[in-house]
């Protein structure tokens, strides 16, 4: 089964504009952009055919032709990382059997996030995309739960149902709890990894599709699935220890950095 990652990257964010060519800083002080690391994050994982990034910015472009990555120039009118992995497999010759949207605000994402829903969804034939869901512990719950109290989007929480197809996706922290939770407790919230496998026909579909008033309010683009009642597997996945975290606005800088230091990653 051949697989291909897509990056994209896009410069004109509205939370963060240039965000993909910020500078992270980890264990060893050296300084790599965002869209560097969520590269290298992509390279460790095993069995993939290739990896490129898709972008609409020159600068992008640029940044990433300089350390040695693919790039895809795709239209400026994709209006998220989805369309713009359409975009990008419409452009290329090659065709593979599974796309996965690694995008490039997640250079935690680690290497068997990926490998794990590429084996979910190969193994579900009735679904047309998958996406990772990690159990919080106490002290990420309230990280989320901060953010939102302060105005800020922070991590998009998940629910499922017994098959794990998706019931829904908020960047409200769902299901309410109404308790705490000490550091390393277990939670009954799932922090949605933004990481996607697709079928590369519901991939091209997608595209087609209208944005629903879901997608519209809470700025999701894996909505879109469950709005046209196309299932959507949610597969769970081990940290093994490791945090995660995404970066959607400057306040995060700091705190993926402190991450990276953790884990001992350059």
């Amino acid at each position: 089964m051949s697989v291909l990652i897509v990056i994209p990257a896009r410069y004109a964010s509205t939370r963060y504009p240039g965000k993909p060519l910020v500078d992270l800083r980890g264990a060893s002080g050296d300084a790599r952009s965002l869209i560097r690391r969520s590269w290298d994050a992509a390279m460790q994982v095993p069995g993939i055919d290739r990896v490129v990034v898709a972008t609409d910015d020159a600068r992008i472009r640029d940044a990433a032709a300089a350390f040695g990555a693919k790039v895809v120039m795709t239209p400026e009118a994709c209006r998220n990382g989805t369309e713009r992995c359409a975009a990008a497999i419409d452009a290329m010759d090659e065709t593979y059997d599974i796309v996965v949207n690694l995008q490039g605000d997640a250079p935690l994402t680690p290497a068997w996030f990926i490998s794990d829903l590429v084996t979910a969804l190969a193994a579900r034939p009735d679904v047309d995309a998958a996406t990772p869901v990690l159990r919080t512990e106490g002290r990420a719950l309230r990280g989320f739960l901060d953010d939102r109290r302060a105005g800020r989007v922070g991590g998009t929480t998940a629910v499922f149902g017994q098959s794990h197809n998706a019931l829904y996706f908020s960047k409200e922290v769902i299901p309410y709890t109404g308790q705490d939770w000490a550091d390393d407790a277990i939670t009954p919230v799932w922090h949605h990894v933004g990481v996607y496998a697709y079928r590369p026909d519901a991939l091209r579909a997608y595209g087609t599709w209208p944005i629903g008033p879901l997608e519209t309010l809470e700025g999701l683009e894996q909505l879109r699935f469950l709005e046209q009642a196309r299932p959507v597997l949610c597969v769970e996945v081990d940290a093994k220890g490791r945090q995660f975290w995404e970066l959607n606005n400057p306040e995060d800088v700091p705190r993926i950095e402190a991450m990276l230091r953790e884990m001992g990653a350059d």
